[in-house]
C-alpha cells in the first residue's frame, strides 16, 4: 500500500484547521449580526383605504359579477304587485327573416343563436317567458323581476298574454329600411316606408277575431331579427375596414346596389346591420334587444330617455350613463354594449341599472319618510347636515335614508351654475336650469350588479322631466350626474378592422364609470363636492356595511353661507402613556370631543324634519410627524361627532429603517362649520 506524501498530509491538516478557525468566528459573532439586524425597524406596509373605488369595466362583467340581494327574491310570484301591469307579446316573422331562435345554434351570420333552436310555434310563450319569468336561460332576471325590485313590490307584470307567430306580408327591411335616410337602399328600387305596429296588428285582430289592443297596459311586439342599435357598431365600423369592404354576404342582395346603408349615429354600417329595424317610439323590439325594461319606463311610467349621441361633433357629455335605465344604463349586463346582438339577449343589457332618485320619484316609488329633503335657503340658517343614506337596491336600514336632496330654493335663478357654451364645453351640462340636488348610494347587487362601481352618487335634478339641455346636439338631461372623474377616462372602445385603436369619446357613457364618490382618503376618488355658485359643500364622511354586506353611508351637507346658531367648538386629546414604539406600524389613538352646543332652529326651514340630524359638527383631520425616517397617517380626513361626544381618531406610524430615535406626533381637527374653531394635540413616540 502506497503511504501519503508528508506535504500532502500537512496542506489537509491546515485546511482542516483554517475551516474550523472559521466556524467559531461565525458562532462567536452570529449574535452580534443578529442584535444589529433586529435593532432595523421593520417595514410594515399602511392599512388599506377604507373605502376603495373598484371601477369595473363593463367589457370584463360575467354573469359571476351578479350579486342577488340578501334575503330577498323580487321574482318570486307569490308577492304580488301593489299596482299590476298587463301585457301582450306578439310574435311576428318575415318571408325572408325567421325567427334567429329557431336556427341551428350559431348558425346565421350574427353567430345566434346561443342556445340549441325553438320550434317556430313555441317562439312567442318563449319569449314571452324570457322577459317575465326567472328561468336558467336567463338566469333568474326579468322585466317583472326588475320593476319588482326597483318599486319594492309597487309594481310589477300580473298578466302577460302570448300570440301568434304571424308572418308579415313583406320583407324585413321593408320596415327595417324606414328611418335614418335609409329609405332608398332598398333591394327592389322602392321606397321602405313600412311600419310594423299596423300590420302585426292587423293579423293579431284577425286571429283573435276581435281588437283585444285596449285589454292591455302594454304591447310587446317581437320581431324576427335585430334591434339595429344592438348590431349597427360591432357588424359595421367594428367588422369592416371601411364600406367599400363589406362582402356580399354583409350588402343588399340586389348587388348593384351599394353594401352599405347610412344608420343613426355615423355615416354607414353593413346593409344586413342597417336593414334590421330601431325601436323608436314602439315596444317593437327584436329578438337581440335587453331594453325592454328601459322601454317599459316609457309605457308605465311615461319617463323620457336621457341619453345623448356620442358619436358626433361637437362632443356632449352622457347625463348620466351606467347608472339609470333611461340612460345607457339599460346597456349594463354581461359584456356591456357591445355585447347586445346576443339572441336571445343574456349579455349586454341584460341587467339594467337601477333608477336614481329622480326616476324613482317620478314613479312613485319612494315611501313618506324615507327621503330627507332639505332647503339650500334652510342650511345656511340651520347649519350642517349629517345622515345615514343606505344602497338604493334595498329598502333603507333602521335611522337611515334612500336618499339626500337640496332643493335649490331662494331667490332666482335656483339654478346659479354660470351658463357656458357646450360646443367649446364637452362636459357642459347646458342650459344652467336644474332644481335640486341628490346624493344616494350605489351598491353592486341586485340590478345594480353591473353597474361599475359601488361608492356615492351626487347629481342634479330637474323638476321638469322634459327640455332640452340647449347647444349644439343637445338632448333631454333632467338628470345631471356629478363626475368625481370628469377628466377622460382614456380606455380603448374597440380595435379596428385595421388594427387601429380606436378611443371612447369624451362623449361615450363609460366616462362616467368612475363617477362615484367614496370615503377616507386614498380612495381612487373623491370625498367631497363644492358647488361655490350654488353656495353648497357635499360630503362622503364614513363608510359602513352592516353583517348582510349592504352599505350605506354617511353623509353631509352644509352651506357656503352660513353655519347656523350652533356654539362650535373642538377638543383634542393625545395619549397620556408614553408611547414605545416596536418597529412596525404603530396605530395611535386620539380622542376628539365635539365642545360645542346645540342651539333651538325652527323646523320649517327644512320640508323633512332634521332635528336629529343638526346635532352634529364635521371636522378635517391633518397628521403630521416630526423626526427623520418617520411616517404618519390617517385613513380619513373627515369625523363628524355629535355635540358633547367623543370619536376615536387614529393615527397610523411607521417608522423607516435608519429612522430617528424619537419623533413627535400631530394631529389636528378643524371644524367644517366654523375653521376659526380647532384643536392640535401632540405626542411622543420613541423606539
Amino acid at each position: 500500500m502506497t503511504r501519503p506524501k508528508p506535504d500532502l498530509i500537512k496542506k489537509t491538516f491546515l485546511s482542516i484547521f483554517f475551516a474550523f478557525l472559521i466556524f467559531i468566528l461565525i458562532v462567536a459573532l452570529w449574535p452580534i449580526a443578529a442584535e444589529d439586524n433586529t435593532s432595523k425597524p421593520k417595514i410594515s406596509a399602511f392599512p388599506p383605504p377604507i373605502d376603495p373605488q373598484r371601477v369595473q369595466d363593463q367589457d370584463t362583467m360575467t354573469w359571476a359579477d351578479y350579486r342577488p340581494i340578501p334575503g330577498r327574491n323580487w321574482s318570486d310570484p307569490s308577492i304580488k304587485p301593489e299596482r299590476g301591469f298587463r301585457l301582450a307579446v306578439v310574435a311576428v316573422d318575415f318571408p325572408d327573416q325567421p325567427f334567429v331562435i329557431t336556427l341551428p345554434k350559431g348558425s346565421d351570420p350574427f353567430g345566434n343563436p346561443q342556445v340549441e333552436p325553438i320550434p317556430r310555434e313555441k317562439v312567442p310563450q318563449f319569449y314571452a317567458d324570457f322577459f317575465t319569468k326567472p328561468l336558467e336561460v336567463n338566469h333568474g332576471l326579468n322585466i317583472h323581476h326588475y320593476w319588482m325590485e326597483q318599486s319594492r313590490g309597487k309594481f310589477g307584470l300580473t298578466q302577460v298574454d302570448a300570440f301568434g307567430p304571424y308572418r308579415m306580408p313583406k320583407p324585413y327591411w321593408w320596415y327595417g329600411l324606414n328611418e335614418y335616410n335609409q329609405n332608398k337602399y332598398t333591394p327592389d328600387g322602392s321606397i321602405a316606408a313600412g311600419r310594423l305596429e299596423k300590420d302585426c296588428d292587423e293579423l293579431w285582430i284577425k286571429d283573435v277575431g276581435q281588437d283585444i289592443r285596449k285589454n292591455y297596459d302594454a304591447i310587446l311586439r317581437i320581431y324576427a331579427g335585430y334591434d339595429e342599435t344592438g348590431v349597427w357598431m360591432e357588424f359595421g365600423l367594428m367588422k369592416f375596414k371601411s364600406k367599400d369592404d363589406i362582402p356580399p354576404e354583409w350588402g343588399n342582395p340586389n348587388p348593384s346596389m351599394p353594401r352599405w346603408v347610412p344608420t343613426r349615429y355615423v355615416e354607414w354600417t353593413s346593409w344586413l346591420a342597417g336593414s334590421q329595424q330601431w325601436g323608436l317610439s314602439s315596444m317593437r323590439q327584436g329578438e337581440n334587444s335587453g331594453t325592454i325594461a328601459h322601454e317599459l319606463g316609457h309605457f308605465a311610467f311615461r319617463l323620457p330617455d336621457l341619453n345623448n349621441n356620442p358619436y358626433v361633433q361637437p362632443y356632449r357629455r352622457a347625463a348620466v350613463g351606467p347608472w339609470d335605465l333611461m340612460d345607457r344604463g339599460c346597456f349594463n349586463g354581461p359584456g356591456g354594449p357591445h355585447m347586445r346582438w346576443v339572441v336571445p339577449p343574456v349579455a349586454g343589457a341584460a341587467g339594467p341599472a337601477g333608477l336614481m332618485i329622480r326616476n324613482r320619484m317620478a314613479c312613485g316609488f319612494i315611501r313618506d319618510g324615507e327621503l330627507l329633503t332639505l332647503s339650500r335657503e334652510g342650511l345656511a340658517k340651520s347649519g350642517l347636515v349629517v345622515a345615514e343614506i343606505t344602497a338604493r337596491a334595498v329598502d333603507p336600514l333602521p335611522g337611515t335614508y334612500t336618499g339626500l336632496i337640496v332643493r335649490l330654493d331662494g331667490s332666482e335663478p335656483g339654478d346659479r351654475t354660470p351658463a357656458d357654451d357646450p360646443a367649446t364645453n364637452p362636459l357642459s351640462p347646458g342650459i344652467p336650469d336644474y332644481n335640486f340636488y341628490s346624493m344616494e348610494v350605489v351598491q353592486r347587487i341586485g340590478f345594480d350588479s353591473f353597474c361599475p362601481d359601488s361608492g356615492v352618487l351626487i347629481a342634479k335634478n330637474k323638476d321638469k322631466l322634459w327640455g332640452r339641455n340647449g347647444g349644439p346636439n343637445e338632448f333631454n338631461s333632467y338628470i345631471w350626474v356629478i363626475d368625481a372623474h370628469p377628466e377622460d377616462i382614456n380606455m380603448v372602445d374597440y380595435v379596428s378592422p385595421t388594427g387601429e385603436k380606436v378611443m371612447r369619446t369624451i362623449a361615450d357613457y363609460r366616462q362616467l364609470n368612475d363617477a362615484l364618490f367614496h370615503a377616507g382618503l386614498d380612495s381612487g376618488s373623491r370625498f367631497e363636492y363644492e358647488d361655490t355658485p350654488n353656495r353648497l359643500h357635499f360630503y362622503v364622511v364614513d363608510v359602513h356595511k352592516n353583517k348582510d354586506g349592504i352599505l350605506s353611508y354617511t353623509l353631509a351637507v352644509r352651506s357656503l353661507d352660513g353655519s347656523g346658531p350652533q356654539k362650535r367648538g373642538v377638543e383634542l386629546k393625545a395619549p397620556t402613556n408614553k408611547i414605545k414604539a416596536k418597529k412596525d406600524l404603530i396605530p395611535v389613538t386620539f380622542v376628539l370631543k365635539n365642545t360645542g352646543q346645540p342651539a333651538a332652529v325652527s323646523p320649517a326651514l327644512h320640508p323633512s324634519d332634521v332635528s336629529r340630524h343638526l346635532n352634529y359638527d364635521l371636522y378635517r383631520l391633518e397628521a403630521s410627524i416630526e423626526g427623520q425616517g418617520w411616517k404618519a397617517k390617517i385613513l380619513n380626513a373627515l369625523a363628524a361627532v355629535e355635540f358633547g361626544k367623543t370619536a376615536e381618531i387614529t393615527v397610523y406610524v411607521l417608522p423607516e429603517a435608519g429612522c430617528s430615535k424619537e419623533a413627535i406626533l400631530t394631529l389636528k381637527a378643524t371644524s367644517e362649520s366654523d375653521p376659526s374653531k380647532l384643536s392640535t394635540a401632540q405626542t411622543k413616540i420613541s423606539l
